[in-house]
Parts: C-alpha cells; sequence; structure tokens
C-alpha cells in the first residue's frame, strides 16, 4: 500500500494510530467473582498480548510520536488506559477502593510493561502471578 493512499483514509500520522486504537480492545473475559482468579486472566490476556500482538512496538511508536505531537500523547494514554482497563474491572467489582485499586494496577502490570518496552524480552507472566497472589491476599479481607 503507498503512503498515498494511507493518507487518503487518514489525514494525519495520528489519525492512522487512532484508527489502529479503535480495533485494539480486547472485548471482557467473564468475572468468576474470585479476584485472584480474574486478575490471572487479565494478565494472562495482556502477556498474550505482548507476545503475539504488536503492543509493545505500538507502544514504542505511541511513545516516539507523543514526543513532538500532543495529539499521540493523548492517544498514547487512550491505549494505555485500554490495556490497564481489564485490571481496574476485576479490581472495582471487588469493591476495591480507588487508590488501592491503581496502586494494584500499577504492581501488577509496570513490570510487565517494562519488560515488553525497554528490556526487549518477554513479559515476566510468572513473576505477575507472584504479584497478583500477593495483592489478593494483601486486598481481601
Amino acid at each position: 500500500m503507498s503512503r498515498s493512499t494511507v493518507y487518503r483514509h487518514w489525514p494525519t500520522p495520528a489519525a492512522v494510530l487512532a484508527a489502529l486504537i479503535d480495533v485494539a480492545p480486547l472485548p471482557p473475559g467473564e468475572a468468576s467473582g474470585d479476584l485472584a482468579r480474574d486478575l490471572h486472566a487479565a494478565v494472562d490476556q495482556l502477556c498474550d498480548r505482548l507476545r503475539d500482538r504488536p503492543v509493545g512496538a505500538f507502544l514504542q511508536a505511541l511513545i516516539v510520536a507523543a514526543a513532538t505531537d500532543p495529539a499521540a500523547a493523548q492517544l498514547r494514554h487512550r491505549y494505555v488506559g485500554d490495556l490497564l482497563a481489564p485490571f481496574h474491572t476485576v479490581l472495582r467489582a471487588a469493591g476495591v477502593a480507588a487508590t488501592d485499586r491503581d496502586d494494584a494496577v500499577a504492581a501488577i502490570v509496570s513490570p510487565l510493561l517494562l519488560d515488553a518496552l525497554l528490556l526487549d524480552r518477554p513479559a515476566a507472566r510468572t513473576r505477575a502471578h507472584r504479584i497478583i497472589d500477593s495483592t489478593a491476599r494483601r486486598l481481601t479481607p
């Protein structure tokens, strides 16, 4: 496909990225009601996306584009929000307070994104599961 064909449909690079983000979210999984099990399912889905789909490369492209284009910065926030949404949904359904929810999501997801984006290695699924188990014990009365 030529560049002119792409720009006929999307006038700017940010518009191309926005169109890709529109098709990126995955449908939410079925909740079991068990906090740890549902978080494990969400982390497995994210690890699969980081491994099988160009999520890491796409985020890297958004980071580069955001350095010079404020619209791309907004897209980066939107895309990362979509990646984090399943974790927030699970924690919200479990009645976890917003502050604890944000901390738990950061603790679970940050190492995975560090692996994928900065260290060029597979997301450490086993480590993420250990973090989930620890977090779920802390958040469950």
